[in-house]
């Protein structure tokens, strides 16, 4: 054990922490070493989005103190921005201690000064998100770890828009947070008796589910025909259970039926190791529950109901749908029923992140619609809707998404909402269903218009220190010594997002990239196909995304897609290792 790791683990041993902390780190120290040192190499960073980490003892855990720490961070920050009548929103997930640091969050921002709205009970992200706007909030903070395993936590901040924080709020708040070293800084009254706290019962889900009521694009359908669409939901032991039924039964859709193993918020996630709906393995029970009801669709969110997945029944068996296929079928039925309706705004305008498919640039395209890339994370989509709302910009926001399985449909919230989601989907379903086909019918349709998109992603995970330094390692090889090929196809174009330039490779032209710095690297080859390497910001891994485009018939270019992604990541694997 280091010199430094030693003086953190003093310090807190020492220090004016609670007994019960004190003990665990003592037995860490005696029975777990390794995990001490983990637990105590470096302070839990707070990052743009804000924390998170493992729970647990120590200054790289989540706990009462870092959380503590976080709020008083913020608190001091929303201080110094001079606003009248200074307020904040709290929300929080199914996860342990979730409830804990959302009342301890209010409990800092009650004693410096700041009115906490706090959620009674758990509810999605979006209600934090849409709450920040319904109450004209200052900021808001959910607790969440959004997808990950049970072990972990987190402290997701929001400022006034809804919107998770950007520059420059960001970093005014990670100066503040950094700047509270010791519990003793901290601002905390003994209780959640006060009058700065009023806790939230249902007068903003019912806020909510008058806003999203309108953005149904087949209202009398739905209300009519809603009931012929047979749905599974399961949400995962989280959140979704309290608004993702209520909206479903709002938009018409009445035949519903419950993944029970499922329904009863547990923050052990029982009978699924990540309670992820980008995985297979957490929608398995949906599936069988699917199969045996013989239901057209199963709905799936993730534990803060941020994110959502499906899978829909076929000719054959359940079709399981990524995030770039929902995305793009949300997009295209949402451009089809407006210009069927004759209601497609000229303003309309689309976003979509860098990593997600070129497949929802393309139909917006059809459409004679733009589409604009931002960064990946869903804060940026938000930013750029604030944008266009507060400057008179000629665009109107209708659509945004990533391959993250994440979208919003509207301008009630700031980050993907699978609330609305879920019933934006049951929509498509329907219609498809109406008129004798299923979504994988829909979603190759699409593809003979547009050809066959395919994409796949592949992580490589490297904990701790190390591998954070291996992480850096790589992407400092990529930039130092840029491939010229990949599986023998020239690489012909290279965006980086840390310098902000676009290099041609043939004519060595560089042109400036108009979007902020961020370590990501996207290669473009010459068969039309790019490669995208970026480290996580919340994981501790490296995501390579890969997506190639096909024509021909459906089912051959499906083949020879994936063919071609697996060779491609194979290849950029082997350069990287």
């Amino acid at each position: 054990m280091d010199a430094s790791v030693e003086l953190a683990v003093k310090t807190w041993i020492d220090g004016p922490y609670d007994q019960a902390t004190k003990d665990e780190i003592l037995r860490l120290q005696k029975e777990h070493p390794d995990q001490l040192v983990d637990a105590f190499y470096k302070r839990l960073s707070f990052g743009t989005g804000g924390l998170r980490g493992l729970m647990g003892v120590g200054s790289n855990r989540l706990n009462v103190y870092t959380i503590r720490a976080a709020g008083q961070g913020l608190a001091t920050y929303i201080l110094k921005q001079n606003i009248e009548n200074p307020s904040l929103i709290v929300g929080y997930d199914s996860r342990h201690n979730s409830r804990l640091f959302a009342e301890e969050t209010a409990k800092v921002m009650a004693a410096n000064g700041i009115k906490t709205y706090l959620y009674a009970s758990l509810r999605p992200v979006p209600m934090v998100s849409f709450g920040c706007r319904y109450k004209k909030t200052s900021a808001g903070v959910m607790i969440t770890a959004s997808h990950n395993p049970a072990i972990y936590n987190g402290y997701k901040v929001y400022w006034n828009d809804g919107g998770q924080v950007v520059p420059p709020h960001d970093e005014g708040i990670i100066q503040e947070v950094d700047l509270v070293q010791s519990p003793t800084q901290v601002k905390q009254i003994s209780s959640l008796d006060s009058p700065l706290i009023e806790e939230i019962h249902e007068e903003i889900d019912r806020a909510y589910l008058d806003t999203i009521r309108p953005l149904a694009l087949w209202p009398e359908v739905n209300h009519k025909e809603g009931h012929l669409l047979k749905i599974v939901y399961t949400s995962l032991y989280g959140t979704g259970i309290t608004m993702v039924p209520k909206a479903l039964a709002d938009w018409g859709f009445s035949n519903l039926h419950f993944v029970q193993e499922q329904i009863v918020p547990n923050g052990d996630f029982p009978t699924t190791p990540s309670p992820n709906p980008e995985e297979k393995a957490a929608l398995t029970l949906g599936i069988e529950k699917l199969k045996i009801l013989d239901a057209d669709i199963l709905i799936g969110t993730d534990p803060d109901c941020d994110r959502m997945g499906i899978v829909a029944k076929d000719v054959g068996d359940p079709v399981i749908f990524n995030g770039n296929e929902i995305v793009c079928l949300c997009l295209n039925h949402i451009l089809e029923s407006l210009t069927k309706q004759n209601r497609l705004s000229p303003k309309a305008a689309f976003i979509k992140t860098i990593v997600t498919s070129e497949l929802f640039a393309a139909i917006a395209s059809s459409y004679k619609r733009p589409c604009f890339n931002v960064l990946t994370g869903f804060k940026y989509i938000g930013q750029l809707m604030t944008e266009w709302e507060n400057s008179g910009h000629p665009y109107e926001y209708i659509y945004g998404g990533e391959e993250s399985y994440g979208s919003l449909l509207g301008t009630h919230a700031r980050d993907k909402d699978a609330i609305v989601a879920s019933a934006l989907i049951a929509e498509v379903a329907l219609q498809a269903k109406l008129q004798n086909h299923t979504l994988q019918q829909k979603l190759h349709s699409i593809y003979q218009k547009e050809g066959v998109f395919r994409e796949k992603l592949a992580s490589l995970v490297y904990e701790g220190k190390k591998g954070a330094d291996q992480i850096t390692g790589f992407m400092q090889k990529l930039r130092t010594n840029l491939p010229a090929s990949f599986n023998k196809t020239a690489v012909i174009k290279v965006d980086d997002y840390q310098k902000r330039i676009s290099l041609d490779t043939q004519s060595k032209k560089e042109t400036p990239i108009l979007l902020p710095i961020s370590n990501v690297l996207v290669f473009w080859l010459a068969d039309d196909s790019r490669l995208v390497i970026r480290p996580s910001g919340t994981e501790p891994k490296i995501k390579l995304y890969a997506e190639v485009r096909e024509k021909g018939d459906i089912k051959e270019a499906i083949l020879k897609a994936d063919k071609r992604l697996d060779a491609y990541l194979e290849s950029l694997k082997a350069f990287l290792q």
